[in-house]
């Protein structure tokens, strides 16, 4: 390993230990007044089939995420989405276990490795979907300002702050999306200082994104993958939903849109993998913004964090072995990342 190499491992393990450190402190500026008896009493009286049917109906949301990709890929490679969905599932559950979203590095390589997808065009459908996550997310966050009357301080701030950063990345993303010509003039510019052979290679590697990106051009593609991001949240929300109905709230489905926008935009605070302490306390700040008492919104904070984290994770972890992997996959990530980048810069 260069030096590079190693500065570049150490500085994402000192990034990793941040996160683990801002989620301990979310947890306790959560749970820090709480009695932990009150909280697990709390949490023992919620019904637990409707807790059972919110998972299983977890996995239609990741269905429909499974669709959508579907859409995003289709111009790389047409793959249906019952082909896709062990993919999307294994990723959910490295980014839930693992640091610095290994899940996404697993699926582009078993994506490459099952279906011969270049590692370049998946990597950037990818980052297509996450443009596409923060529009539904921006979406959520307004619509649930227009219907519900919010008045913590917390939600509005990071709704202030992450969404003139989601917004301008997504109208800068949609700009260069639809105009490949503005994106070559631009990879041309960028790279016109570089040695011949090194220009070459990015420029294909430009091109690459390019043609990865046909999809965001194409009128069907592109309305299935808007079309499709909004029902998958849509249903996530409704898991919310009904995670309250088995601890008896009285909230509606506003607040739920509402109170998955605000925690996908904490996303961009650092934090443990499964945004531990930072999702228990934006999911608790929120209902008790709408009247939801203290002890009840930190009980059903944890439980809809282990509703939509446990049996995904549990099922991609199955699928992973049946795709002749283990979790050594995930723990030696970075020969994984490696094998990535040299098929990247080949």
């Amino acid at each position: 390993m260069t030096y590079l190499n190693r500065h570049i491992s150490r500085g994402k393990w000192v990034f990793a230990t941040l996160g683990i450190l801002i989620s301990l402190f979310f947890l306790w500026i959560s749970f820090r007044s709480l009695d932990p008896e009150q909280v697990l009493a709390n949490i023992g009286r919620a019904n637990f089939a409707l807790l059972l049917i919110a998972a299983l109906v977890y996995f239609i949301g990741l269905t429909l995420i499974s669709a959508r990709w579907h859409f995003v890929l289709r111009s790389v490679k047409r793959l249906s989405t019952f082909r896709l969905l062990p993919l999307v599932a294994i990723c959910y559950m490295g980014n839930n276990v693992y640091p610095f979203r290994t899940g996404e590095i697993i699926r582009i390589f078993l994506l490459q490795r099952n279906h011969k997808v270049p590692v370049t065009k998946t990597a950037t459908t990818i980052f297509a979907e996450r443009m596409l996550d923060g529009m539904v997310m921006i979406a959520f966050v307004f619509l649930g300002l227009l219907l519900v009357d919010i008045q913590s301080p917390e939600v509005r701030r990071v709704a202030g702050i992450a969404t003139p950063m989601f917004l301008a990345g997504l109208l800068v993303f949609f700009a260069l999306a639809t105009r490949p010509q503005v994106m070559r003039w631009l990879a041309k510019t960028f790279v016109r200082p570089l040695p011949s052979t090194l220009r070459e290679k990015a420029l294909h590697f430009a091109e690459e994104i390019i043609e990865s990106l046909e999809g965001m051009r194409t009128p069907a593609d592109l309305f299935g993958a808007i079309l499709f991001s909004f029902l998958s949240w849509m249903v996530e929300a409704f898991v919310y939903w009904l995670v309250a109905f088995a601890f008896g709230l009285q909230v509606g489905y506003p607040v739920m849109l509402m109170t998955v926008g605000v925690v996908n935009l904490a996303g961009l605070i650092p934090a443990s993998p499964g945004q531990i302490g930072v999702y228990e306390f934006f999911v608790s700040t929120v209902l008790i913004a709408v009247g939801v008492s203290d002890l009840d919104a930190k009980a059903y904070a944890l439980v809809v964090h282990m509703v939509i984290w446990l049996p995904v994770t549990l099922v991609g972890g199955w699928l992973l072995l049946r795709q002749g992997l283990n979790f050594g996959a995930i723990t030696h990530v970075d020969r994984l990342e490696t094998q990535l980048e040299s098929e990247m810069i080949s």
